[in-house]
């Protein structure tokens, strides 16, 4: 059998799930659901700790607990090549979601360009010797208000210098287009993926409950001889992306011909 704070957490889910209360609005007081009978006030804060925790609600300081957005955001890869096409002002991030009718933006960190020591990973990941100068960025991928990801992207110096990336401004239209612009030619990339549940500071960072689990992308673009040009890190709430890798070409791989298990290595 539930306990009292189980059963007035399943109540508001459902009656977030039903859209009585809506992405935004703020939920009742404490206060107020202890008056109404709901429960005491560690029961009330019991439940709304199992909202949060679930993702269902957040926090705010001084604005009470309010409902979360969870609706998804479609992102096909196809995004970056879209991108490369000089038309309007709108990045990767915001064209996919103004096909969806939702309004993205990039917001861009302060400072947002950085020159620092390679770290080892990010060494590694620019074909780089440990310790060489690159230009670091960051930036918020949000729906609105909301943080949905959170973007690291690096560059060898003298990339960043040529492409203009290096100045603390935000880059109208996306990066791939001044690099692309500069004569670099981003011309493939590649991404791994993986999913961990999140540490305090990822919780905090994406205003996410404790049980969402999040997503982790690094996407390495490589201009057309090869070289890396950028290394982009994304982290995201799993609950509000959906990753579409569409239009990916297919390549037949030749059938390799079998060896003669005979001494002489002929034909039986």
């Amino acid at each position: 059998m539930a306990s009292k704070w189980e059963g007035l957490a399943n109540q508001l889910k459902e009656k977030i799930n039903a859209g009585e209360y809506q992405p935004g609005q703020k939920l009742p007081t404490v206060s107020a659901l202890v008056a109404a009978g709901e429960g005491s006030i560690t029961t009330v804060q019991r439940a709304y700790a199992e909202l949060e925790a679930d993702g269902y609600v957040v926090k705010r300081r001084r604005g009470g607990t309010v409902v979360r957005d969870r609706s998804r955001a479609r992102v096909p890869l196809s995004r970056y090549s879209s991108a490369l096409t000089p038309q309007g002002t709108k990045g990767p991030w915001e064209a996919a979601l103004a096909e969806q009718g939702l309004e993205g933006q990039m917001a861009v960190a302060s400072p947002a360009a950085e020159v620092l020591d390679a770290p080892e990973d990010v060494a590694t990941a620019l074909a780089l010797p440990t310790g060489r100068k690159v230009v670091r960025r960051r930036r918020r991928a949000m729906i609105g208000d909301e943080v949905v990801q959170l973007q690291e992207a690096w560059y060898p110096l003298a990339v960043a210098q040529q492409a203009g990336l290096d100045q603390p401004t935000k880059v109208i239209g996306g990066v791939l287009r001044p690099l692309l612009a500069a004569g670099l030619a981003p011309a493939e990339a590649e991404e791994r993926i993986r999913a961990w549940v999140p540490s305090p500071d990822e919780v905090t960072g994406l205003s996410i409950g404790s049980r969402i689990p999040v997503i982790g992308v690094e996407r390495v673009t490589r201009d057309d001889t090869g070289r890396p040009i950028e290394f982009l890190r994304i982290l995201g709430a799993a609950d509000r992306l959906e990753l579409v890798y569409d239009g990916l070409p297919l390549k037949r791989r030749r059938r390799q011909p079998q060896r003669s298990s005979s001494p002489e290595g002929g034909s039986r």
